[in-house]
């Protein structure tokens, strides 16, 4: 794990709130030449700490207005079957994030969709991979949403 310094949290909590941010802007605000601004965002990203950089899109503007999350009860517990459904959530579109659970559930699965047909289409996609239970909770008002990480 690679010890981060003062100005490699601020640098990170500055590329959170805007990864546009050209390096001079950036070095600029953590009083650092911009040789070194750019040395250590390499070093981050080498490191694995800056996965990528990406733009964040308004899931309404888009035309995907519904958000959904999705619990999943299985009573395959083998490598096979996990393959199998790795490959099925991989493909579907509109799933964007997937979790393995501990305790009574077994994955959370958090989706945009356009409505209620495209929820229903999601889901025929999802039992392909031969699920026991599957629940769905649809948001009704996002109250908080955020990508950044608490960097103290």
């Amino acid at each position: 794990m690679l010890v981060l310094d003062n100005q490699d949290r601020q640098l990170l909590r500055l590329v959170q709130a805007d990864a546009a941010l050209s390096v001079s802007d950036l070095a600029e605000r953590v009083a650092l030449s911009k040789s070194a601004c750019w040395r250590r965002l390499q070093k981050l990203e080498e490191a694995g700490v800056i996965r990528q950089r990406v733009t964040l899109l308004d899931p309404a503007s888009v035309g995907l207005g519904l958000t959904v999350f999705i619990t999943l009860r299985t009573n395959q517990h083998n490598a096979d079957w996990a393959q199998r459904f790795n490959r099925i959530v991989q493909d579907v579109e509109g799933i964007l994030e997937v979790y393995r659970l501990g305790g009574q559930l077994d994955y959370l699965l958090k989706a945009v969709v356009a409505d209620m047909p495209g929820y229903d289409r999601l889901y025929q996609r999802l039992i392909e991979a031969d699920l026991f239970d599957v629940s769905a909770s649809f948001v009704m008002e996002e109250i908080k949403a955020t990508t950044a990480l608490p960097l103290g």
